[in-house]
């Protein structure tokens, strides 16, 4: 996770985020060990937050999809925008909420536009966080 200030208020992300998977969810989403579930973490695939009664570091369940051949995997594009936001001095909380909070120029959420495809406008209205 990104070493910026963690202590925000997290109560708006379970409204905005809706569904959070553990590490151990999300290994079993993925079909893969959990070790590799962390690695997902340490190399920036995705980001999460500790939350819940036993503060386990979880991620928004919207970061799975369905891959080309059918198989559950992360989404392909989040890397790059996690990376971006990150070098823009973004937290982690901070890139999870702009992530899950409507953007006008993009017509939906940002995770909603990467989803569907669109990453280069993702792109670009992060670049404008700046």
């Amino acid at each position: 996770m990104n070493d910026a200030p963690q202590d925000l208020p997290l109560d708006d992300l379970d409204d905005l985020v809706g569904e959070w998977l553990t590490l151990p969810d999300l290994a079993d989403a993925l079909g893969v060990a959990p070790g590799r579930a962390r690695g997902l973490v340490a190399s920036r695939h995705v980001i999460g937050v500790k939350r819940g009664e036993r503060n386990t570091l979880q991620v928004p369940a919207a970061f799975v999809v369905t891959g080309p051949h059918g198989d559950p995997e992360v989404l392909e594009t989040l890397r790059g925008t996690i990376i971006l936001l990150s070098d823009l001095g973004v937290s982690d909380v901070e890139a999870l909420r702009w992530l899950f909070t409507p953007e006008e120029t993009l017509g939906a959420t940002p995770i909603e536009a990467l989803r569907s495809g669109r990453r280069a406008p993702v792109r670009r209205a992060a670049q404008s966080l700046a």
